[in-house]
């Protein structure tokens, strides 16, 4: 299976930045999207960023202009700038990747433990 290790999370102030990065691991034949998405306590999980092997991006509307999603194909690594960041953008950030391995005949859902992103004054 697909290991996910995602890291960069923590507490910053309204107007800071943060640097998400997730790392997939294990019998990889290929990736095709890695993306990013966040939920908060009580509510659904949502689209924050995701970009697939041909570099198509989706961005979330409320985070259009201020996040940055890119990855490193060679290190099977997706990161997520985060830029003038606002109370709204507490939630726990998840990494999903979409990849085949030598057991899976299609691609395969992989899902991040969740890093903590906390914006507060």
């Amino acid at each position: 299976q697909v290991q996910l290790v995602e890291s960069g999370g923590g507490l910053v102030q309204p107007g800071g930045s943060l640097r998400l990065s997730c790392a997939a691991s294990g019998s990889i034949v290929s990736i095709n999207a890695m993306g990013w998405y966040r939920q908060a306590p009580g509510k659904e999980r949502e689209l924050v960023a995701d970009v697939n092997n041909g570099g198509s991006i989706d961005y979330g509307s409320s985070v259009k202009g201020r996040f940055t999603i890119s990855r490193d194909n060679a290190k099977n690594t997706v990161y997520l700038q985060m830029n003038s960041l606002k109370p709204e953008d507490t939630a726990l950030y998840y990494c999903r990747v979409y990849a085949r391995t030598p057991r899976s005949e299609w691609w395969t859902q992989s899902w991040g433990q969740g890093t903590q992103v906390t914006v507060s004054s």
